[in-house]
């Protein structure tokens, strides 16, 4: 079997527990080194083969999958956050298919969640929002045009922009464009490790902050009111609100 495990964003003790004992048990680790944090591998077993996708093709990550499969080993291909998203595993999902190699994916923690505990919010608000945009702008790898930083920025939701802290001259533009207003944003480079970082801003001052400190990669930009404005509670622990689990009062 090929286990597809999410470590989670940083903390080594974000990886889920199930994550974890599958690593533990696991004959060959193909783990994305540029991101994973290498601590994973101290739960690993001694004799466990480690290969470091960084450097690794996707052929290279296959052909490593094949052989160990052909040896009846168990294979751990450990990815950052949660593999679903942004992880390119579709492609290796495909290639296993092709050669009827039974997976299963484990998820995990996503860096938006972890950067939302960071700054300790919450991204769905009464009256504020009910909606979660995950997106990026545009580098080496297209965005459908329709879905053009400026559009999403429009519907006014909360949104957590991956891979494009480099960009954010460009990413502040097209917010400005979409919402037509100031908005609160928070870049959060590295949630959960050590070295963690979190700058609170708006679309006014967050780009001139973050070069300040010089945050140029491994960081999730947060968007939207959600940061900071006013609420309404919850009906859900109001004590008039009535469901199957409790009266109102």
């Amino acid at each position: 079997m090929v286990y597809f495990i999410g470590a989670g964003p940083g903390d080594v003790d974000l990886i889920t527990v199930k994550g974890r004992d599958i690593l533990s048990k696991a004959d060959v680790v193909i783990y994305a080194g540029s991101l994973v944090s290498k601590e994973h591998l101290s739960f690993c077993k001694d004799e466990a083969e480690t290969y470091n996708s960084a450097s690794m093709t996707l052929e290279e990550v296959i052909e490593v999958t094949k052989k160990a499969h052909s040896e009846n080993k168990e294979v751990v291909r450990l990815h950052t956050g949660d593999p679903a998203i942004y992880g390119a595993i579709k492609e290796q999902m495909d290639e296993l298919e092709k050669l009827d190699i039974s997976y299963e994916v484990v998820p995990g923690v996503s860096s938006f969640t972890a950067a939302a505990s960071v700054i300790k919010k919450e991204f769905t608000l009464p009256n504020v929002t009910q909606t979660v945009i995950l997106t990026r702008v545009e580098g080496r790898t297209p965005v459908p045009e329709t879905e053009d930083l400026e559009n999403l920025a429009k519907i006014g939701a909360s949104m957590a922009i991956f891979l494009s802290v480099s960009m954010i001259d460009k990413v502040v533009e097209k917010l400005r464009k979409g919402y037509g207003r100031n908005v609160p944003v928070a870049v959060v480079e590295r949630a959960t490790w050590e070295n963690e970082r979190a700058i609170i801003g708006t679309l006014d001052d967050i780009s001139e902050k973050v070069k300040k400190v010089n945050i140029v990669k491994c960081a999730q930009i947060l968007v939207g009111d959600f940061i900071d404005c006013e609420y309404e509670k919850s009906l859900l622990y109001n004590k008039s609100f009535t469901h199957m689990y409790r009266q109102g009062k």
